[in-house]
C-alpha cells in the first residue's frame, strides 16, 4: 500500500477546570468520552479524549486540563480553529443552543462556498461549525440531547495562523502530499484526496499578528494520521531529509507518534491507526475508567488523590 498521511488523526488543546471541560464537551457539544488517562509527562494532570463511537481517526479531540491555568493568547504559530463537519439545516439548532448554555458565538457566515457557524469553548478555544459543499458519510455520536441529524461528525478542516505561510505550506505539498485547492484573500486552503473527510488544512497569513502564547484555550498540537507504523518510520525519513528535528517513535498506548516543529512554530504530530482505543477497555465502557499509562499504575492511589473529581 502506498505510504499517505490520511487527513487529520487528532488536535489536543490545553483546558482550566477539568469538571468544566468534561461537561462541556460531552453535555453541551455532545462528544463521547473515549479515554479518561493522565498526561505522560504530568500524571497529576489528565488527558481527556473525544470522539465518536470508536474514537475514529479524525474526530478525536484531546485536552491537558491544567487547574487554574492562566488564560494563553490565540496568535501565529498555532492551530487557531478547529472545524466540525455538521449536518446541513442543523445550525438553528446550534444558534439556539449556544444561546442557552451561555457559549460565545458569531452569527453565521460562508467560507470557500461552505456556512460556518464560529463560536468558543468555555476556555476561549475557538471552533468552527461547518457544513460541508460534499457529502460527509460519517456516523455522529448520539446524545439525548443531540441528535444525529443535527451532531458533529468530526473534523472538517483546521485552521493555522502564520506569520507567512510558504514554509508552512511546503510541509503540506512536500512531505504530506496536501495541495493547494482555493483561496480567499489571507486563507490557504490545502486537502489531501486520501481521504473524503477530516483532510482539510487552512493556512492563515497574518504577518502583523501577535504570536501565540500557550496556555487555556489555545491549542498545543495537531496530528496527522498514518495507517500503521511502517508508514509512520516512512514519513519520519522524509522529515529528518528535510532537515527538520524529529522525535524517535513514541508509544501513546492508543497510537504511536512522532513529533517535530514546522517552520511556521506549530507543533505537527504524526499518529498511526494502529491499535486504537479498544485495547483496554470494551467499546460500551470507553470513557468510564481512570486509565493509567503502565509506568503510572504503581502510583495509582497517590494520583488519584491529587486528579481533580469529575462526578
Amino acid at each position: 500500500m502506498e505510504n499517505k498521511i490520511l487527513g487529520l488523526h487528532h488536535i489536543t488543546a490545553i483546558a482550566d477546570k477539568a469538571k468544566r471541560n468534561l461537561d462541556f464537551y460531552t453535555k453541551v457539544l455532545g462528544l463521547r468520552l473515549l479515554k479518561k488517562t493522565v498526561n505522560f509527562d504530568d500524571p497529576g494532570t489528565y488527558h481527556l479524549y473525544y470522539g465518536d463511537e470508536k474514537g475514529s481517526a479524525g474526530t478525536i479531540l484531546t485536552f491537558f486540563p491544567y487547574e487554574g491555568a492562566r488564560r494563553g493568547l490565540t496568535g501565529t504559530g498555532m492551530v487557531t480553529e478547529i472545524g466540525y463537519s455538521v449536518p446541513a439545516g442543523s445550525f438553528a439548532f446550534w444558534l439556539n443552543r449556544f444561546a442557552e448554555n451561555n457559549v460565545p458565538f458569531h452569527q453565521p457566515a460562508e467560507r470557500f462556498g461552505e456556512k460556518y457557524l464560529a463560536f468558543q469553548d468555555p476556555d476561549g478555544l475557538q471552533f468552527a461549525l461547518i457544513t460541508p459543499g460534499s457529502n460527509d458519510s460519517r456516523l455522529p455520536w448520539e446524545t439525548e440531547e443531540v441528535k444525529a441529524d443535527v451532531a458533529t461528525k468530526g473534523f472538517h478542516s483546521a485552521t493555522l495562523s502564520l506569520r507567512n505561510s510558504q514554509a508552512t505550506a511546503a510541509i503540506l505539498t512536500d512531505i504530506f502530499d496536501y495541495k493547494l485547492v482555493a483561496q480567499e484573500g489571507n486563507r490557504h486552503r490545502y486537502a489531501t484526496d486520501a481521504v473524503q473527510q477530516a483532510g482539510i488544512i487552512d493556512l492563515v497569513d497574518a504577518p502583523d499578528q501577535i504570536r501565540g502564547v500557550g496556555g487555556a484555550g489555545t491549542n498545543h498540537h495537531i496530528a496527522f494520521r498514518v495507517k500503521d507504523e511502517e508508514t509512520l518510520m516512512h514519513f519520519r525519513e522524509k522529515v529528518a531529509r528535510r532537515g527538520l528535528n524529529i522525535t524517535q517513535k513514541i508509544d501513546r498506548n492508543y497510537f504511536y507518534s512522532l513529533y517535530f516543529r514546522e517552520p511556521g512554530g506549530v507543533l505537527f504530530e504524526i499518529a498511526t491507526d494502529n491499535p486504537g482505543f479498544g485495547i483496554d477497555e470494551s467499546w460500551d465502557k470507553l470513557g468510564s475508567s481512570l486509565l493509567l499509562p503502565p509506568q503510572y499504575e504503581p502510583r495509582r492511589a497517590d494520583i488519584e488523590a491529587v486528579l481533580p473529581n469529575l462526578n
